[in-house]
């Protein structure tokens, strides 16, 4: 019987193993958080037809999706610094035609919830994984403890430890993200609960983007979006200093960074190469991230489940050739997405981001591929 292990138990890993369980074939997923509630999960996702639904699809859990998702969600308001609205978009109630938003936690919790309880690993973060003379790898994980497999797929994210068996493709800094949150808003800042409503809220200018999401849970999620700059990524953890960067935006915007709570968690986004391919190793591959990471412009998490699904079913239709035909196949369908991320990260934080916006949400437009979250 064939030995799969994957490494990273976030939305591809997960998809990977349960449809890989829907055809009869087990795997272990090795995730290096300790629990499942170890950390927040980040944020909402609006799931695309044509990837992540499909992905559910393919993994039996379409009509859990639906009971968990959140349609309205979908809202989403454009303003500009002034806090003059420039588009509001309101989907149709309760319909899930489009591209329905779901919290990225309740998401991870419905594909945990699909699969056998002993499918994850917790604790187990890889640091190594050496090739066996007969074939397969022996993983080595933090901690000392080791495994053997015939399949090794890292579903790792951006700083994947299995990547470098593949390639050796270089990062680059595309921009910086600070988090805030505001917990239980509709009762401590009703205020700015209807102002960012039940979906999403952008307020776009200056090159720089304030960002709020309405979660499930009756928080929201705000997020700023900043040019790379060579400085230290700890000087974002200042509340003060991030205000100073909105100096002049309307008061009621900027309400959204006074009132998160503790301090603003800053990240540097990163990106790979939107050309990346490698020539291929027997037993190994990526998804996800770590085969494509792209501006966290929408696509993700959805081609990360689709890399998920289309894997687990070519193993269980050939497992000789699928790892090659995956690899051909996702190289194809990626290129395309990984440009537009591209061109959509640039254009948000561009001068001219407000107008390209409007001009982007235009009905002629409303079919395009643009993500939120």
């Amino acid at each position: 019987m064939m030995r799969i292990a994957i490494a990273g138990g976030g939305l591809g890993g997960l998809t990977l193993a349960r449809v890989l369980h829907r055809h009869g074939i087990g795997a272990v997923v090795y995730e290096r958080e300790a629990s499942r509630s170890a950390r927040s999960q980040g944020g909402m996702l609006d799931l695309h037809p044509e990837s992540g639904q499909q992905a559910l699809a393919d993994a039996g859990l379409a009509d859990r999706f639906r009971e968990r998702a959140r349609p309205e969600g979908e809202e989403h308001r454009i303003l500009d610094p002034t806090g003059r609205t420039l588009v509001h978009h309101k989907p149709r109630p309760g319909s899930f035609s489009g591209r329905p938003e779901i919290d990225r936690r309740a998401l991870r919790e419905l594909l945990l919830d699909s699969l056998p309880g002993d499918t994850v690993r917790w604790r187990h973060r890889l640091v190594a994984a050496t090739p066996l003379s007969g074939g397969g790898w022996r993983l080595t994980f933090d901690g000392g403890q080791q495994s053997d497999c015939d399949v090794l797929v890292g579903a790792d994210g951006a700083r994947s430890a299995v990547r470098p068996l593949l390639t050796d493709v270089a990062l680059s800094y595309v921009s910086t993200l600070v988090d805030l949150t505001i917990a239980d808003v509709d009762r401590r800042r009703p205020d700015l609960a209807n102002l960012v409503g039940p979906g999403n809220l952008w307020c776009v200018g200056g090159s720089r983007i304030l960002a709020a999401q309405r979660l499930g849970d009756g928080s929201l999620k705000v997020g700023i979006s900043l040019h790379a700059v060579d400085r230290p990524i700890d000087s974002y953890r200042d509340k003060r200093a991030l205000l100073d960067l909105f100096d002049g935006w309307n008061p009621r915007l900027t309400a959204l960074i006074e009132a998160g709570d503790g301090t603003p968690t800053p990240r540097r986004i990163e990106a790979m190469p939107t050309d990346t391919r490698w020539s291929g190793r027997p037993g190994v591959t990526l998804v996800g991230d770590a085969a494509h990471l792209m501006p966290p412009v929408g696509e993700g998490a959805n081609q990360a489940m689709l890399d998920g699904a289309q894997l687990a079913a070519r193993l269980a239709a050939d497992p000789d050739s699928a790892i090659r035909a995956y690899e051909e196949a996702m190289f194809a369908r990626i290129h395309p997405i990984a440009e537009m991320s591209a061109r959509v990260q640039a254009m948000m934080l561009s001068p001219t981001a407000a107008d390209d916006l409007v001009r982007f949400f235009t009905p002629r437009s409303a079919g395009d591929t643009l993500a939120r979250g």
